[in-house]
């Protein structure tokens, strides 16, 4: 029989990645309005550990960061983006 090929080295695709890096808000994350359930306790944004390279979205930076790098925010008094 012939010997079969050494497989190449397999990588995600960027969007997947960023799937498993980012971190997005639950949309209910108290519980179904009006549930007395966890009332007097304060709202956690995760409940387990967080990985290396994980974050969370922010609605103040560039969705897709790639295409914006090094390129400068044209509007006055502007906020500095977040590339660093």
């Amino acid at each position: 029989m012939a010997k079969r090929k050494a497989r190449q080295a397999y990588d995600e695709f960027t969007n997947v990645e960023a799937m498993h890096l980012y971190i997005i808000p639950e949309e209910l994350p108290e519980g179904p309005y009006g549930a007395p359930v966890g009332k007097e306790e304060p709202v956690v944004n995760k409940t387990t550990e967080w990985k290396e390279g994980q974050r969370t979205y922010s609605a103040f930076n560039y969705v897709n960061k790639d295409l914006h790098a090094g390129l400068p925010r044209k509007y006055p008094n502007h906020h500095p983006p977040h590339d660093k």
